[in-house]
């Protein structure tokens, strides 16, 4: 995928909040090529920045998504106020809308977690209560570690979406070699019913698909490599 096939979302963090973009001076993941794309924070704002896949068919997909990639949170300047993640279903081109967001939650150690809801409140701590949060992993992580995440959104006919975590082990199964796709341990999959019982509202069944960070404090970074976003037919 080329810089050109993404768009930034509407209502993101200026460039002199949040500095973004590709460097070969950040970490990468096990196998990655010369460049990753990062994120820093430079102030103490709260928000969020996000990037969704722009061409055609896939602006919004009609239907379900598949997204996947190597997300990290760096070593900041300190272990809480930030957050990184994919996103699936996102209603509308904008870090105010709500979709399906799978990432690394904001506590340390960091989980991976499942949230339906506003991407520019990004990942939550596992723990939080009423904040969208579906699905947490058993496993925890310490900053500076990259975990290679897909997020699986299908729809099916009935209107039901099913929604599964999915991480690949990079030390095993670097960048550049085909990946080992495992349920993320302690995260069943999460039907999100047409009848709008699991969640108390409608499911998502279309959507865009990308990544973002979110922030609510200076020197916080979030790393991510290898993006890839597949359309459900």
């Amino acid at each position: 995928m080329a810089e050109t096939d993404w768009t930034e979302l509407q209502g993101g963090l200026d460039s002199n909040v949040v500095d973004r973009g590709v460097s070969a001076g950040i970490p990468r993941p096990p196998g990655g090529g010369s460049f990753a794309f990062g994120f820093h924070s430079l102030t103490t704002a709260a928000g969020a920045v996000g990037y969704f896949y722009n061409r055609a068919g896939f602006a919004p997909m009609p239907k379900g998504m598949s997204v996947r990639a190597a997300v990290q949170r760096g070593v900041s300047g300190g272990p809480t106020g930030f957050s990184g993640f994919v996103f699936a279903g996102l209603q509308n081109p904008s870090v105010t809308d709500t979709g399906y967001l799978l990432g690394l939650s904001d506590e340390d150690p960091h989980r991976i977690v499942l949230k339906k809801g506003v991407l520019a409140t990004g990942i939550p701590p596992s723990s939080a209560p009423g904040t969208g949060i579906l699905r947490v992993s058993t496993p925890t992580f310490a900053p500076g570690t990259y975990v290679h995440l897909r997020l699986d959104m299908t729809v099916n006919l009935n209107g039901d979406v099913l929604l599964d975590a999915w991480q690949n082990d990079l030390e095993a199964h670097p960048i550049g070699t085909p990946p080992d796709w495992q349920p993320v341990a302690g995260m069943a999959t999460f039907v999100d019913d047409a009848l709008a019982i699991n969640t108390g509202s409608q499911p998502f069944t279309s959507g865009r698909a990308g990544f973002g960070f979110q922030s609510a404090d200076v020197t916080r970074r979030v790393f991510v490599d290898h993006i890839e976003v597949i359309r459900q037919d």
